[in-house]
């Protein structure tokens, strides 16, 4: 197959797939990230030649060299969204084209070509029409897909690969967090940052995640389910968790989130969760919030509500703030009622169950 902008996709369908009763027991439980589906997508590029050899196949290891670019040079990005069933017995995702504008953008980022967006969105219609009966029933259940770019080419060298495997993959998903929807505890790192300015922070690479997870750790060991980063010039402002970004709801009905200065990724909930709000009538802003300030206002009263958001945990209220010198709480410690009718809507909206006021779900089957 040549590349160009549109490619055809070679289907190969699994010739030993998971039988029906497996999948179900599967499906029962699956966890988040445990389990994962029958096929996979791949695409391969090179210099000079593009985009090529796109395929719909069985879910298998990727042969690598111990010189592809990507172990020595972590050329990657990737991406992370969910189809779901929708109320009428369709699949639906949630803003793919956003995922796949980020995914460009990542890839600017990181020096690697990039997959038009109408492929991207493409490959994953393919991949979900080929495992649909891999999407769980239930209101947590949803079907999370995990596109993802490296350089492939096999070379020692600081320099940009001149080849590159994009794949798609599928895993059925419940909760992220185990026991369903309840505040959450976060720790405050005191020595680790996540990005800096000029950073790769606005990318959706694997390299910073690499980065958090010292920090992540630091977090377990002090009991706290996630860990939020401040900013890596001052030490003062809150930037996001290790995986989500973060809002801030406070007395007067205002919605707060820190802004996009290059070193908070661009989460696509984060963004509808902020034209959602403003819909609601709350006013919305993106300013710069300090730690000292989230303590003091939730001291005060002044702060009500505060949760995490993104594509794996949707809406996720905060109910306590640790960090080396005490911890505090944040309305009590129980969820908010902003947070919740925020989490609410957008698992409407994705379900196909409310009113689609800014053609957000994109219809699959």
């Amino acid at each position: 197959m040549s590349g160009g902008d549109k490619l055809d996709f070679e289907i190969r369908p699994n010739p030993a797939p998971v039988s029906t009763a497996d999948r179900a027991a599967l499906l029962a439980n699956p966890g988040f990230g445990r389990v994962f589906t029958d096929h996979m997508v791949t695409i391969r590029y090179a210099d000079g030649k593009g985009w090529y050899d796109a395929r719909v196949e069985a879910r298998a290891p990727i042969p690598m060299d111990p010189a592809a670019a990507v172990l020595h040079y972590a050329q990657e990005i990737f991406e992370g969204m969910k189809a779901y069933r929708s109320a009428d017995g369709g699949v639906t995702m949630f803003r793919p084209y956003a995922n796949a504008a980020r995914f460009a953008m990542s890839a600017r980022r990181m020096a690697m070509p990039t997959l038009p967006e109408e492929t991207f969105v493409d490959s994953l219609q393919r991949l979900i029409e080929m495992d649909r009966e891999w999407i769980p029933e239930g209101e947590d259940g949803s079907l999370y897909l995990r596109p993802f770019m490296f350089a492939s080419e096999v070379f020692l060298g600081v320099r940009p690969a001149n080849e590159y495997l994009y794949a798609v993959i599928a895993s059925p998903v419940g909760a992220y967090f185990s026991g369903g929807v309840k505040p959450v505890t976060v720790w405050v790192s005191p020595d680790y940052t996540r990005a800096a300015p000029g950073g790769t922070g606005a990318a959706k690479c694997g390299g910073n995640y690499a980065a958090s997870l010292v920090a992540q750790a630091e977090a377990i060991e002090h009991g706290c389910d996630q860990v939020v980063f401040l900013d890596a010039v001052e030490r003062r402002f809150v930037d996001e968790l290790g995986g989500m970004n973060v809002f801030f709801v406070y007395d007067d009905g205002s919605v707060v989130t820190p802004p996009l200065t290059g070193t908070i990724l661009p989460g696509i909930t984060r963004e509808s969760v902020l034209a959602l709000a403003a819909d609601a009538g709350h006013r919305v802003e993106e300013r710069p919030v300090t730690f000292a300030d989230w303590q003091a206002d939730a001291a005060s009263g002044r702060l009500r509500e505060v949760f995490a958001c993104g594509t794996a945990a949707v809406v996720t209220p905060i109910g306590t703030v640790r960090f080396p010198d005490g911890e505090f709480l944040i309305g009590g410690g129980e969820p908010g009622r902003v947070t919740m009718a925020l989490r609410q809507q957008l698992v409407d909206l994705q379900r196909g169950k409310a009113e689609d006021r800014h053609n957000w779900v994109h219809r699959v089957l």
